[in-house]
């Protein structure tokens, strides 16, 4: 929702859209939800085919543009949950509900703490890095459980943690691939040794990987980054819609919209050309466009 400025006010999500919108003009409210209904001028709508990509993506909407409207009306709340690679020599793993730029790796947001916590503890027992305090001169609990690397009584090597670090990355990226064959493996080898009951928990993290991680839909085969531009024109106005393909999943929309004097194919031209250097936008491998457009500009 959007002031007569075109400022994000409020950002919200609804199965039935129609329902929803007729929900605030057609019912009484009072505070601060009568407030927003009297600043509403325009509404942009964007619609997901499952309703947890509506949700991922309100998560998303609302942490960039930080609307007014959905900081008053949910006071109090703490913020959605992001998974933290911390940037130091002997990295952890953690829950964070801010982020800074310090160099870490961050991935999120999640739908909920408890969506994040299974994450990460279902990686501190994969892909352990360290849990415990740091050097103390003997191993930790964690060491002993499998789920810290020894930091606690032994230099661990850079290149180990970097190991480690590649395949969680590439987990919370949707390669769920190597930790499921990972862990069939070492099922295998508890189950030969009569270890049933590690044999079991080790099958309950299979089956998490089966069961509770879920991805954004995938919209293309490959993980190459792109972005895609098109337009429409009538009665003088350009409307240009433009994508954000990243790891193979729609990660964010931004649309422009004004008034044109030349040609449709002309303006665009000249809208590409300034994005990326009004924005300094990383340029990605690709850029797709409609066929109108010229083929060298």
């Amino acid at each position: 929702m959007k002031d007569i400025n075109g400022k994000i006010i409020y950002v919200g999500k609804a199965k039935n859209l129609k329902n929803r919108v007729r929900s605030y003009f057609k019912s009484s409210h009072e505070g601060k939800t009568a407030r927003l209904v009297s600043e509403i001028a325009d509404f942009e709508t964007i619609i997901t085919s499952t309703d947890k990509e509506a949700f991922l993506l309100e998560i998303t909407l609302i942490q960039k543009h930080r609307p007014y409207f959905n900081i008053k009306l949910k006071q109090g709340h703490s913020g959605y949950p992001y998974i933290k690679i911390t940037n130091e020599r002997d990295p952890q793993i953690k829950i964070v509900n801010t982020l800074l730029k310090d160099g870490a790796y961050y991935f999120g947001p999640y739908p909920n703490v408890y969506a994040a916590e299974e994450t990460v503890n279902f990686l501190q027992k994969v892909y352990p890095l360290r849990r415990c305090n740091g050097f103390q001169n003997r191993p930790c609990l964690y060491y002993h459980m499998g789920q810290c690397l020894g930091a606690c009584f032994k230099v661990v090597p850079k290149e180990t943690y970097d190991r480690q670090i590649k395949h969680i990355k590439s987990f919370l990226n949707g390669n769920v691939g190597h930790a499921k064959q990972l862990l069939t493996k070492r099922m295998q080898a508890a189950s030969e040794q009569m270890e049933y009951e590690r044999a079991a928990e080790i099958r309950d993290l299979i089956k998490y990987i089966e069961i509770t991680v879920e991805k954004q839909k995938i919209i293309s085969t490959d993980n190459t980054p792109r972005d895609i531009f098109n337009y429409y024109m009538d009665k003088g106005w350009l409307s240009i819609q433009i994508f954000f393909i990243r790891q193979s999943r729609l990660m964010k929309r931004e649309k422009r919209l004004f008034p044109i004097i030349n040609s449709a194919e002309e303006e665009m031209v000249s809208f590409i050309s300034q994005f990326y250097r009004q924005k300094n936008q990383i340029l990605p491998k690709e850029i797709l466009v409609p066929k109108s457009l010229p083929a060298v500009w």
